[in-house]
């Protein structure tokens, strides 16, 4: 997919909206300035993802995105799942985006995940959960001669970069058939993956220069997604 939009920036009346709607998260309100939802978020988000997501190419070819507001590209809905929640809020109040490489079932794949919310954005780039088999594919990774050693290359250079932050959630106990004493043994741990970047200022949000600073982001954190990627191979995608 190859795009030529040159993208201006979210506009300011879009994240005051969203910071309206934190105010006014009700349906009656929504649909009062459903016009000014479309025009002012929903439209530059959907250029956004197309800009992006053809820059992104360049870090890394088999990337997935889509503008599709209806969720099944990278773009998420506004509306919120209520079904497992006691809060009935009905309405997300961030832009939130996911740009996938993979082929495995959309958020089952590595990828970079971005929020644009009033006062900025912010930018990750890895898997918010490892799901079986990805997770056993992981783990072999982790002890593989090869690629466990690349696997904290990649972290190491992300971390000499400066302001990003490694995170993801972790089990108490090594896993069943694992060596405890694996000089590896903190990455066996993990069950979902990710880098943060420095969060991005609402002035850079709200300007063309948007694009290039997440692109720069994400090329600083591209060896912890190739190396996902990698490993995902492992378990069929």
């Amino acid at each position: 997919m190859t795009n030529t939009i040159d993208f201006l920036g979210f506009p300011e009346e879009g994240l005051q909206f969203l910071e309206d709607l934190k105010q006014n998260n009700d349906r009656d309100w929504f649909q009062a300035h459903k016009d000014l939802y479309t025009h002012t978020v929903l439209r530059p988000a959907q250029d956004f993802v197309l800009a992006f997501g053809d820059a992104l190419v360049g870090i890394s070819q088999g990337i997935e995105y889509g503008n599709q507001a209806n969720g099944s590209g990278s773009l998420f809905r506004i509306y919120r799942d209520l079904r497992f929640t006691k809060d009935k809020t009905p309405y997300n109040t961030s832009i939130r985006m996911f740009f996938w490489e993979g082929l495995r079932k959309k958020m089952d794949n590595p990828g970079f995940y971005l929020i644009i919310e009033p006062v900025g954005g912010t930018l990750y780039a890895g898997m918010y959960q490892f799901r079986q088999p990805f997770l056993d594919a992981y783990r072999q990774a982790v002890i593989d001669d090869q690629l466990g050693p690349d696997l904290e290359i990649a972290i190491a250079r992300i971390a000499a970069a400066g302001g990003y932050e490694i995170g993801g959630e972790r089990y108490k106990r090594v896993p069943r058939g694992y060596d405890s004493a694996h000089e590896r043994v903190d990455l066996l741990l993990y069950k979902s993956l990710y880098a943060q970047a420095p969060a991005i200022p609402r002035d850079v949000v709200t300007s063309p220069a948007v694009v290039d600073v997440c692109l720069a982001h994400c090329r600083t954190m591209a060896p912890l997604h190739h190396w996902l990627v990698r490993a995902g191979k492992r378990a069929g995608g």
